[in-house]
């Protein structure tokens, strides 16, 4: 493998889609499939050997499934991320995933170009969902109905209306080096913006942060 490639490791139960999905993302120059598994338990265990920099995860496999090794990667391997790839957008599965500790998700019926462009995005800390996973997501927040607005937030002093800015810009997939662009900031300015946002509001990762500004309206 050449040096200063994303390193990835395929899991899903059926061999076909295995060997299609490796030969669709080493198109890409440059990315690199280091190992394939067959549920998530071998992908775990795998993580561990090859330490890949991405997980490309299906949810629903015989035996050990994706909330299972996506569970047991994040709590042995926590750099590595995890892009959930699979069939199913029901909310059900959508939850297992996040709640587990998926960096992304998308559906298998992604253009090829898409799903290069997600595993490159993910690895570059931007959370990824397809638009089928966005809009369980959105619904559910809706339904729920009490979720306080932009405004309140910022009455109520939890984030200023800077910080605010910048949850929109992450909601919408933009990574740090754009949204300095866009806000006339430095990048770094931006990288301790985040920091700071994660930690006031007691989040770990950009994948909560994400699922946060979808909950508070921060995404249009």
């Amino acid at each position: 493998m050449e040096r200063g490639k994303i390193k990835v490791l395929i899991a899903d139960d059926i061999m076909i889609l295995r060997q299609g999905l490796r030969a669709v993302l080493e198109q890409d120059e440059e990315i690199s499939v280091v190992a394939l598994a067959e549920n998530g338990k071998e992908a775990f265990e795998k993580c561990k050997v090859y330490e890949p920099d991405v997980v490309m995860m299906d949810m629903r496999m015989p035996d050990y499934d994706g909330a299972y090794g996506i569970k047991a990667i994040k709590e042995q391997c926590p750099q590595v991320k995890v892009l959930v790839l699979t069939t199913f957008d029901d909310e059900e599965t959508i939850d297992k995933a996040l709640s587990n500790g998926a960096d992304g998700y998308i559906l298998k019926e992604m253009e090829d170009a898409k799903v290069i462009a997600s595993v490159k995005s993910v690895f570059s800390g931007i959370s990824v969902f397809g638009d089928g996973v966005y809009r369980v997501m959105r619904k559910r927040m809706e339904e729920a109905g009490s979720a306080p607005k932009q405004e309140s937030l910022e009455d109520e002093g939890i984030l200023t209306a800077r910080e605010l800015d910048v949850v929109k810009l992450v909601a919408q997939g933009y990574d740090n080096k754009e949204i300095a662009a866009k806000l006339y900031l430095a990048e770094g300015t931006v990288r301790n913006q985040i920091s700071r946002i994660l930690e006031k509001l007691e989040m770990k990762d950009r994948t909560q942060l994400a699922v946060y500004a979808v909950k508070h309206g921060l995404d249009e």
